[in-house]
């Protein structure tokens, strides 16, 4: 299995019952704007889609509860939540085995 590492998702869309998302990475910050690097794709069902969303909401409850990030104020394209200090981050077990 390979890891991909994302800042998130550009270009959503739906085509014949198919949800795709391109992944990107985002890099080199000109006159105040990231750019977006592509750097794969995503693409599932909508049942997949209502799944992943479920999975997604319950780990940021999770972590709202363990106070790593804080839900927000809703507003207009803002992000539900705020990542806190990486202090309170609890710190990963090495397995001994290496992810790729």
């Amino acid at each position: 299995m390979q890891t991909i590492y994302t800042d998130g998702a550009a270009n959503i869309s739906l085509i014949d019952g198919v949800v795709r998302l391109d992944l990107i990475t985002l890099s080199q910050v000109e006159a105040g704007k990231a750019q977006g690097r592509p750097v794969g794709a995503l693409a599932m069902s909508v049942p997949g889609l209502v799944r992943l969303h479920q999975q997604l909401t319950a780990t940021l409850d999770k972590m709202v509860e363990k106070g790593l990030v804080r839900k927000n104020t809703p507003q207009a394209q803002e992000p539900s939540v705020a990542v806190l200090s990486d202090e309170k981050a609890p710190k990963a077990k090495d397995s001994g085995k290496s992810k790729k």
